[in-house]
Parts: C-alpha cells; structure tokens; sequence
C-alpha cells in the first residue's frame, strides 16, 4: 500500500508539473540558499584560520601596557619595564612557552645611492624566524656570533629589495640606515622571502638586525619594546598565556604593565564572528523554507479541492481516512523532499562556483546537507497535514456529489 500510495502521489504530482514545480520553490530557495551560505563561510573560516596558523605557530605577542603611578610615584613607561633577562625568565619558568624572541624598532630612511625608502628597522634574535616560520630566500638570517659581537648586518624583507634594488640581489653589498639625523651603515647578509601579513605585521617592509646591535646603536640600556612568544603545541597555547601572566604580574608588581595577545585569542574571536554571521544567514535563508512549505499547502489545498469526486469515489470503494490522509501527506512530503534534493544540488554547485571565484577550499558539511533535507520533510509534514486531514474528513456522499 505504501508504494502504491507513494506512486499515486507522483502521478499525482506529474500531471501538473509547472505547478509542482512552482510549490517547491520556496523549498529549493531555501535549502539552497542554507547549503550555500554555510559552505561558503566554512570555506572561508577555514582559509582565514589556515592563513593565520601559517603566519606563525601559536604566537603570543606580550606588549608593555600602562603602568599607574601609585604613592606619588610616577607612571613608568615601555623602555622601563621588559629586559632581556626578563625574556630570559619567561623561557626558563613558563614550562608551555617554547622559546621568546625580543624586539625592539625604531622608523627611519634605508639609503643606496641617492634612493631612500621610508621602513621599520627591527632588532631581535635567531629564533624571530622560526617563531614566524619566517626565513631568507637568498643569503642567510644573522648568527648567534653575530649577537654575542654585535655585528653590523642586516637582512632585508623582500618589499625593500623591489623598491631599492629591483629584480638585483643585494646580498654582500652596503646599506646605510638613517635614524634621527644619524648614519648608520650595515652589511646586507640576506635576503627573505614573500610573507603574508599576520600577527607581527607586514613582515615584508622590514629590515631585520642582531637585538644587541640595536640596542648598542639606538638605546643606552637592555630594555625591549616587546616580546615575541611560542607554545609548545597549539593545546598549550592558553596554558602558555596563563603561565606568562603569572611571572609578568609577580615580577613588575603590576597587572596592568603588560597586554598579551595570542593567535588563539584571534582565532576564536574569528570562529566566534563567523559562526554568528553564519547563524544568522542562514536563519533568513530558513525563512524561505517556511515560505515554501507555506506553498505546498497552497497547493495541497487547492488539489484536494480539485480531486474531491476522487476522494468520495476512493472511500466509497474502501478506503478509510488513514488511506486517504496519507496519500496527501505523502504527496506533500515529496514534493518537499524533491525541493530539498534540488536545492541541495543547486546549492552545492552555487557554493562551489563562489568558491572558485574567492579562492577559497570548497567545503560541504555532511551535517548541514542532513539538517537541511530534514528540515525540509518537516517542512512538508507540518504544512501539508491540514489539507491531509481535510480531505479524510470529506463525507463520501458529498464528495461523490461534489461538481
């Protein structure tokens, strides 16, 4: 009876299929319009979240905050909080932190010949690139001899070679640095490669020297601007921050002294802001799904009023309500079920063209094309279950009498 019942409503469905297919497209609308919507911000939060985690492994950026001058005692700057040994400290007693890198910048005029180029010349260790996943394409990154002499070198992001040198390679060559109307001459002993932008800025437009050249050049003292951190694994990230906040606070007596941020902090925010955008897309997509069913009761109502002699002449030969009353809730949900297969359909292929044309990967959420389709059949029972209890209740006298 079942199958009878189902290809009943079929024929039933075929013999008026501009109809048919005009019911079911509030239906196709929606559950394509859901499907899409969520791929695409899957597809994105997952090339963000992949672009940021290439930037660096599991960074944690410490900065100097504002200290309070409490007791009459005055307010202490950056240049008076974070030392060199205190980065040491950090990476002896913060068990989940794996190494720290300081750093300290200052602007100025990079010059060759009677060209110059406004940059952000940066003082900092050997680790600096392996925190940033960061490392020359030509020439090598500084040495610890380097560090421990305080040498002149200096290695190029791959933006000031395309503005001062063009497609030349200036590895071994000289290069002065102009800072506060003083110059400074470096040696040139490599070259990196193209970075994205990602936590420590744009790397590309930097150039890179020895921390204790820098200091020995630009400052009288040890003291950094920031420090640059990475957790043993992407788990221990927050463990990490936790630990790095206790020795901070205990050691400068001040909470409020330091600002930490870490690439997990960024990435939850942006998984926080995409899974609302993505909620609430997808609730106004949904609405279309009730628009839908809202037509497949239009259309319900309007053939159980079309096939009254048929129903009086189906109960006058046997049938009983429940026969009757689920060959329209079945017509009801095919229709709704063909609607969500087609949206399904077209809303994968929508999202894959969108995803072809951003760039980004291609994802399709096995569970949103489950709740989606499912959705839908809910969709058709709700709306289609008054026109089925409607036509069972019809008195077969009437119905046979009906013109």
């Amino acid at each position: 009876m079942f199958i009878e019942t189902v290809l009943i409503a079929i024929r039933s469905l075929a013999s008026n299929k501009l109809r048919s297919l005009l019911s079911m497209l509030g239906i196709i609308i929606g559950v394509g319009a859901v499907i899409a919507v969520i791929s695409i911000a899957s597809g994105t939060q997952l090339q963000v979240t992949s672009r940021i985690s290439d930037m660096g492994s599991n960074l944690i950026n410490i900065n100097p905050g504002v200290s309070t001058g409490r007791f009459g005692q005055l307010s202490k700057s950056a240049q008076d909080l974070f030392t060199l040994e205190l980065g040491e400290a950090i990476s002896e007693y913060c068990p989940s932190v794996n190494r720290v890198v300081p750093q300290s910048q200052s602007s100025g005029y990079l010059k060759v010949g009677d060209n110059n180029y406004r940059t952000t010349l940066v003082g900092t260790s050997i680790d600096y690139q392996i925190i940033n996943k960061y490392y020359p394409e030509s020439g090598k990154f500084f040495s610890e001899y380097d560090l421990e002499k305080a040498n002149n070198v200096i290695v190029l992001g791959s933006e000031l070679v395309e503005e001062l040198y063009e497609a030349h390679n200036p590895t071994g060559e000289k290069i002065s640095f102009l800072y506060n109307n003083h110059n400074y001459v470096f040696k040139i002993i490599g070259v990196m490669e193209v970075k994205e932008k990602g936590i420590s800025g744009d790397l590309n437009s930097m150039a890179y020297i020895p921390i204790d050249t820098y200091l020995n050049m630009f400052s009288s003292n040890n003291y950094v601007g920031n420090f640059l951190a990475q957790a043993r694994s992407s788990e221990l990230a927050s463990q990490a921050v936790e630990e790095i906040e206790y020795l901070l606070t205990k050691y400068l007596e001040d909470e409020d002294a330091f600002r930490i941020f870490s690439q997990d902090q960024l990435l939850d925010t942006i998984n926080e802001v995409t899974g609302t955008m993505t909620l609430m897309l997808s609730g106004i997509a949904a609405i279309s799904l009730l628009v839908g069913g809202i037509g497949i009761m239009n259309i319900m109502l309007v053939s159980v009023t079309e096939r009254t002699r048929e129903i009086g002449i189906r109960k006058a030969l046997g049938a009983r309500r429940k026969n009757i009353l689920s060959q329209f809730l079945i017509e009801a949900l095919t229709l709704s079920s063909l609607g969500g297969i087609v949206g399904i359909i077209i809303g994968g292929i929508g999202a894959y063209g969108v995803s072809r044309l951003g760039g980004w990967p291609f994802v399709i959420l096995p569970y949103t094309v489950i709740l989606a389709f499912a959705f839908s059949l809910i969709v058709g029972i709700f709306f289609g279950i008054y026109p089925a209890i409607k036509a069972s209740k019809l008195d077969p006298v009437d119905a046979l009498s009906y013109e």
